[in-house]
């Protein structure tokens, strides 16, 4: 069998006395897309933090590739798209100046981008399609532009995996559009991409798989079979049944 690129073994988180994640596992292939579904405390950002390596497990314990989620991040591995409450637009960096952080990890000592972080900033805008919004301030775009420029940081970081917090809150028909076809070509070239969402009717066409999440995983399946109404009732509570 082939090393998991996510295995998230028997997890439990609390921030003090508030239970976050509960004895969850979890275990993703290399070059699929997840999609990680439930309601708001769900413990779906929490799980983001502990594969990351940004939360220590209270017990159990997650590997990114057969190795420690810390080790993965310093080496530029793991590429995060964060929620748009989670970041400050205000502050004075222009769009490039976002994807290029995506080479820190790339660069050396002294943090000056060579030719090849510049080139490798330059490919992703242009594929991402924001290659003529560069040198705009990055609170100065749309939401669905937001979102772009994140994912165009990891594709400038060479990342192997890539964890969406909510990449279609917000966002116009047009990048969602852009994000699904630029994630699903990412997972073709061998990524790995957990996306959090409430955005059910993008699953399927999405994402390879899909998980239910109440603190514990609840569900690990094809998207149809997690999407059915009776298993949503378990994680949203009987009224997903009566939805249109």
């Amino acid at each position: 069998m082939s090393t998991p690129a996510i295995l998230v073994d028997k997890v439990t988180v609390h921030y003090g006395e508030v239970l976050a994640l509960e004895n969850a596992s979890l275990s993703l292939e290399p070059a699929r897309i997840c999609g990680l579904v439930g309601m708001n405390g769900s413990g779906k950002s929490t799980l983001f933090k502990a594969i990351m390596g940004m939360v220590k497990p209270d017990s159990g314990q997650v590997l990114i590739n057969g190795q420690p989620p810390v080790k993965t991040r310093k080496e530029a591995g793991i590429g995060y798209v964060p929620q748009s409450e989670d970041v400050d637009w205000a502050f004075p960096l222009s769009v490039r100046d976002v994807v290029m952080m995506g080479r820190y990890g790339h660069l050396g000592f002294t943090r000056r981008p060579r030719k090849a972080d510049r080139d490798a900033v330059h490919h992703a805008l242009e594929r991402v399609e924001l290659g003529e919004y560069a040198d705009r301030q990055i609170g100065q775009l749309s939401g669905g532009q937001k979102k772009r420029a994140f994912v165009a940081r990891g594709i400038a970081q060479g990342a192997t995996m890539m964890l969406l917090d909510e990449p279609f809150a917000g966002v116009d028909k047009r990048s969602e559009a852009t994000i699904t076809r630029l994630l699903r070509e990412l997972a073709a070239d061998g990524a790995t991409i957990l996306v959090s969402t409430h955005d059910l009717h993008a699953l399927p066409q999405l994402c390879d798989e899909a998980v239910l999440l109440m603190r514990k995983v609840l569900m690990h399946g094809s998207p149809d079979v997690v999407l059915q109404p009776e298993n949503l009732a378990m994680a949203f509570g009987l009224d997903v049944m009566n939805r249109g």
